[in-house]
C-alpha cells in the first residue's frame, strides 16, 4: 500500500470513528431533539454521492471511507425520524 493511501485510509479513519459517540449516544437515550435533521440528511445524500464516486474511481479509501460513515450517520438519521 503507498503512503499516499495510508494517509487516505487514515484520514477516511478518523473521520469515520467521528460519528461513532453521536451513535452510541443517539441509540442509548433515544434523544435526538438536539440533532439536526437537516444535516444529517444532507450529510448522508453527499456520503451516497462520495460512495459512488468511490466506486467509479475504484479508489479503496473513499469507497470504505464513506460506506462505513452512511452507515453511521444513516443510523443517527433514522433515529432522529424515529424519535422526532
Amino acid at each position: 500500500m503507498s503512503n499516499i493511501t495510508m494517509i487516505g485510509m487514515l484520514a477516511a479513519t478518523l473521520t469515520t470513528i467521528a460519528f461513532i459517540p453521536q451513535v452510541i449516544k443517539s441509540w442509548r437515550t433515544k434523544h435526538t431533539r438536539d440533532v439536526s435533521l437537516g444535516m444529517f440528511g444532507t450529510l448522508c445524500a453527499g456520503l451516497v454521492l462520495w460512495l459512488v464516486y468511490g466506486i467509479l474511481l475504484r479508489d479503496l479509501p473513499i469507497i470504505m471511507a464513506n460506506t462505513v460513515t452512511l452507515i453511521l450517520a444513516g443510523s443517527v438519521l433514522v433515529l432522529k425520524i424515529r424519535h422526532h
